[in-house]
């Protein structure tokens, strides 16, 4: 093996959404050397600035791990695709773009389950230092953060008849779900500037790549920690046909995401004996809660042939395609603004919840292929549903001691009642809003899952056979300080020193929404709790 001995303060395996974010805070103060490490590479691709763009990008292996699903009997024994970003940026390349907080209940939560420091009241001020947003001003909200954060600009007709649906049956208008009340309906807010995606690696990493005391590697495949006497010396990496060594003098961090993160432990030799010795790893510490309690948001799309021409479906193909791309580049408005949702939906399915329970995402376009989103070539809509607080936890364990097989992903959907109950309901309630009055003029009828559907079983059996995950995967290392927790809650792995994780795998529970918001807040969280103990 090619030894390389050199060592940096702090080296950061993984360049996604958490990767940026400290890469730009340990670097600030000029103090510390850092070294990122990220196995994609730049994100050189005009597909990315374009929001729309998701599109192209989703399935491209460039920008996406594309990892798949055991197949699981509740789900109809399907593999359901995993996407997961690749460069810097991560899952900020390719994602929709929508940032959500989630309910104060959530964090309150982590602190009740004894992650002090964790409450919403202790988070808030990491929310508000991260964003820069474009709306009303209140005690909740920020501007001047680095990550701008605005409301959809383009408002067709069907999306205010939608709306309009929905107050019909008995709902809100919303001004600001990430406000102080997430209920009711309105237009999503985006990680957008002028028309254009802001990906984490734009807002936080380009700043900061002039300095001199952070190196950035792409194609660094970090293969394994570095342990010596219970301590995280660095990594090993592949870069090319050579393997590597770099050192931390100070910590490792893993930012490499929910999926990877819990593997690159693994295959380090820290975890749970029955998945490591049948594989032929070593355990190196016995640390039982990497891999368990993976989480996600399970989502069924409900869509409906619309009568006018008036969807995506159609505006993107030929001529009003050219014009699209043309009005696009000469005002940076139109459709190419448009993400995975345009409209939101937060509700409660039942009287007694302490928030809304159930999420929506409204778009003007129905997908012959969801999961690759092609379009259909008729005018279409479609309702995502997904239940916010989902109690099923499945895992993510590797399958072999080779660091570049994907893992083996077993999400575990619907596994509770009440996991059943919430999707159920929820697309009853989205059914019921599409039947309102001010949709009769675009309404034409029901596609997925058709007038047929009628009984719970009936509800059920379609959310098992073409559900699908909206990539919102967290959990693997869960924060706490029981048995089953891998780090604590200043994030450090428990029983080894100098390493420490910070991204969405440290999540105890699942925050109500889309989880890329709570990701620059642990990020950002994480980069004081590390200068403060530097200091």
């Amino acid at each position: 093996m090619q030894q390389d001995r050199e060592s940096f303060d702090y080296i950061i395996v993984g360049g996604g959404t958490a990767g940026c974010v400290l890469a730009n805070r340990l670097t600030a103060s000029g103090k510390y050397t850092v070294l990122l490490l990220e196995a994609g590479k730049a994100a050189r691709s005009l597909w990315v600035e374009i929001p729309a763009g998701f599109s192209k990008l989703l399935t491209n292996p460039d920008f996406n791990w594309r990892f798949q699903t055991e197949p699981e009997e509740a789900t109809g024994n399907r593999v359901i695709s995993v996407p997961r970003g690749k460069g810097l940026g991560g899952s900020t390349l390719i994602n929709g773009m929508i940032y959500v907080r989630g309910q104060p209940q959530d964090y309150d939560g982590w602190a009740q389950q004894g992650c002090r420091g964790w409450s919403f009241e202790e988070v808030l001020p990491y929310f508000r230092k991260l964003e820069d947003y474009d709306g009303p001003a209140s005690s909740l909200r920020a501007r001047g953060g680095p990550l701008p954060v605005t409301e959809v600009k383009e408002r067709p007709l069907i999306a205010e008849a939608f709306i309009s649906a929905a107050e019909n049956a008995g709902y809100e208008r919303s001004a600001d779900y990430n406000g102080d009340r997430q209920d009711g309906f309105g237009y999503y807010q985006v990680n957008q500037r002028r028309g254009r995606r802001v990906s984490a690696a734009a807002a936080y990493l380009q700043p900061a790549l002039s300095r001199p005391n952070l190196e950035v590697r792409t194609n660094a495949h970090v293969t394994r920690i570095l342990l010596e006497n219970g301590r995280a010396t660095g990594v090993e990496l592949r870069l090319g046909s050579s393997s590597v060594e770099v050192h931390a003098r100070r910590e490792v961090i893993l930012t490499a995401g929910a999926a990877q993160t819990p593997q690159l432990l693994e295959l380090s030799g820290i975890g749970d004996p029955r998945i490591l010795q049948p594989l032929g790893i070593e355990v190196r510490h016995f640390l039982p809660g990497v891999g368990a309690n993976y989480i996600d948001h399970f989502c069924t799309r409900m869509n409906w042939r619309v009568k006018l021409p008036v969807t995506l479906n159609e505006q993107t193909r030929g001529l009003k395609l050219g014009l699209a791309v043309t009005r696009y580049f000469a005002t940076r408005s139109g459709i190419l603004t448009l993400g995975t949702g345009l409209v939101h939906g937060f509700v409660r399915t039942r009287p007694g919840l302490d928030g809304p329970d159930v999420q929506y995402f409204f778009m003007h376009a129905s997908y012959a292929n969801a999961a690759e989103r092609k379009l259909d070539r008729l005018p279409g809509m479609t309702i995502g549903v997904t239940q916010l607080r989902p109690e099923s936890r499945g895992t993510i364990h590797s399958k072999s001691p080779d660091p570049f097989a994907p893992p083996a992903i077993r999400p575990n959907f619907l596994a509770t009642e009440e996991d059943r109950r919430a999707i159920v309901d929820g697309m009853k309630v989205a059914r019921r809003i599409v039947e309102e009055a001010p949709l009769d003029a675009f309404r034409d009828r029901e596609m997925s899952p058709g007038p047929e559907c009628r009984t719970d079983e009936d509800w059920l059996d379609f959310a098992r056979r073409d559900g699908q995950t909206i990539y919102h995967i967290c959990g693997t290392c869960r924060m706490g300080v029981d048995e089953g927790a891998v780090t604590d809650p200043a994030l450090k792995v428990h029983g080894i020193e100098g390493l420490r994780i910070a991204d969405a795998s440290i999540m105890p529970t699942m925050v109500s929404g889309n989880t890329q918001a709570a990701v620059f807040m642990i990020a950002e969280k994480a980069a004081d709790l590390i200068l403060e103990e530097a200091r």
